[in-house]
């Protein structure tokens, strides 16, 4: 699954009066709880159009799809069993098992056609409506050239879907954990309106919990155990208190006062302090952080000798040792390695041998690729605003990429400017940046997750970089290799290594995040995309 890749980079600035708004674990008046932290707030609980990773933990915490992750297993979730599959790979038809709503409706395969027509629907502005790319008439609906009711989805019954594909998805089943394929009542939505998924009473669950004391912005929440859920007897922590920490320093205090049960994203100083703790834990993230270029308002940047040079003045080791102070490891690719495997092979690390030297320190040959391309744009050195959020963590990693530009790369400025979250990610997608300080999580195990994202008309190319054979290969990879496994993974390492090579977005490092995790919480899964599964977790 994968919720809005864009994440939230690096730590924030301290909370006042935190410490008195946290709970405290195990037992309370409503049953077993935990406190766990989020690094800023929940922009929306809309399926539709969540895009962080933020809201997308409160959607797997509150709703099921087709399909839900326990760890790295994959299983039938509002899916009663695997589905038929038919017509070489292009028509899956489910079988729905009997769940309820929270307000006790039946979950119907309406609620999912519903649900997935309104998501590819051009109004709703949903981000990842190119998810859908390959199921039956999604790109023409998409593209304004349809009607959402010709979507490849129909209702067989109340508990027979079937889904129409135009060409096979070998990766269609690990897609439908994320969110926007959720199934969503259409009797509530329609009568909340523009308001659905903006606080808890224009909200309706049909997962393990539901959510509960929040209004839209609030730096508190809690989700309790939703009693209607079909899997509800496996649902054994009943209340789970959401508390916004914005800073290591203050979240350590917290976890250490014990008013944190799980502390998460810990960086610098503190994730250093962390790994010494017994309750330390290293999740290695299917997600990379990167800097985007925007060649649509600085011509500059369509470049590569530019762009290379960049990234070429950057110490990546240095950076992770001195700024962030964690496990992370720094990035060859967009694509973080151990998402994307095939006979013991990594992706990534395959990726890397051909053109690893692309993210690799080298000042004076960035100095070099930085001359040469002023002269061939006949331009001087710029002026330009490196965009990231108004987080410490953030800033402390801007600081040093403005003073890592400004070293190696002659005549070049850089401003910073930082902003909350929300605002970052408004600014990026609409087109307001310079550079911007980016990350992705990956929305289901397979390197088309990050790759996608960067071809020419993907809503999520921020920076706007294109290349016709870049995205040729994307396409091949889709349609000509869908069924070839190997053939389609030598199409998506071409393309992995074109964006490498020309540095369409500047790779900074794979995230293995500080946590800490209290020995009372057992059970508790982590799964590909980045997403804790507190289905089957106990705390005593």
């Amino acid at each position: 699954m994968k919720f809005r890749k864009t994440m939230v980079a690096g730590t924030t600035i301290a909370l006042a009066g935190v410490l008195a708004a946290c709970g405290s674990n195990s037992a309370s008046s409503n049953g077993k709880s935990i406190t766990r932290m989020e690094s800023d707030v929940i922009s929306t609980m809309d399926p539709s159009t969540n895009t962080d990773v933020i809201g997308g933990q409160a959607l797997i915490d509150t709703m099921d799809g087709l399909y839900r992750y326990s760890g790295n297993k994959l299983k039938p979730a509002i899916a009663k069993s695997e589905p038929t599959v038919t017509d070489g790979g292009k028509t899956y038809t489910f079988k729905l098992r009997n769940a309820k709503w929270s307000n006790g409706d039946p979950v119907t395969a309406q609620d999912f056609v519903f649900a997935w027509r309104r998501t590819v629907e051009p109004k709703t502005k949903s981000q990842y409506a190119y998810l859908y790319s390959g199921v039956k008439n999604a790109d023409d609906i998409t593209a304004g050239k349809k009607a959402p009711s010709t979507l490849g989805v129909q209702a067989v019954n109340k508990t027979t879907l079937k889904v129409t594909l135009e060409h096979p998805i070998p990766y269609l089943k690990t897609m439908l954990v994320n969110p926007a394929f959720f199934p969503q009542n259409q009797k509530f939505v329609e009568k909340a309106g523009k308001k659905y998924g903006t606080a808890s009473k224009y909200l309706l669950s049909n997962g393990p919990y539901e959510l509960k004391n929040w209004n839209g912005t609030g730096n508190t929440w809690k989700e309790t155990k939703n009693k209607t859920y079909w899997n509800a007897k496996n649902v054994h922590i009943d209340t789970i208190n959401g508390q916004v920490v914005k800073d290591s320093q203050t979240a350590l205090n917290l976890y250490q006062s014990k008013k944190l049960d799980l502390a998460t994203k810990i960086s610098g100083q503190q994730a250093a302090q962390a790994k010494t703790m017994a309750d330390y834990r290293g999740l290695k993230q299917n997600g990379t952080f990167y800097l985007e270029l925007n060649e649509k308002k600085d011509p500059i940047f369509k470049n590569a000798k530019i762009r290379q040079a960049i990234s070429l003045a950057i110490n990546r080791k240095e950076y992770i040792k001195k700024v962030l102070n964690d496990s992370s490891i720094p990035a060859a690719n967009a694509t973080p390695e151990g998402l994307f495997t095939k006979n013991g092979q990594d992706f990534a690390k395959e990726a890397a041998k051909n053109d690893g030297s692309a993210t690799k320190y080298d000042p004076a040959k960035a100095k070099q690729l930085w001359t040469e391309g002023l002269k061939e744009t006949g331009q001087s050195a710029p002026t330009l605003e490196l965009l990231t959020d108004d987080t410490t963590g953030a800033k402390r990693s801007a600081e040093y990429l403005q003073s890592a530009f400004q070293q190696a790369l002659p005549g070049f400025k850089v401003n910073i400017s930082t902003v909350p979250f929300k605002t970052r990610l408004s600014r990026a997608q609409n087109g307001q940046f310079d550079m911007v300080y980016s990350g992705w999580n990956a929305d289901f195990p397979d390197a088309i997750s990050f790759l996608d994202l960067f071809t020419t008309d993907n809503t999520y190319n921020d920076g706007k970089w294109s290349n016709a054979q870049y995205d040729a290969l994307i396409k091949q990879s889709k349609t000509t290799d869908a069924t070839n496994p190997t053939a389609r993974w030598n199409t998506l390492l071409k393309a992995q290594e074109i964006l490498t090579k020309e540095q369409g977005v500047v790779p900074l490092y794979q995230r293995v995040e500080t946590t800490l995790q209290r020995k009372t919480i057992s059970n508790l899964k982590y799964n590909p995309t980045g997403a804790y599964d507190f289905v089957n977790a106990t705390v005593k």
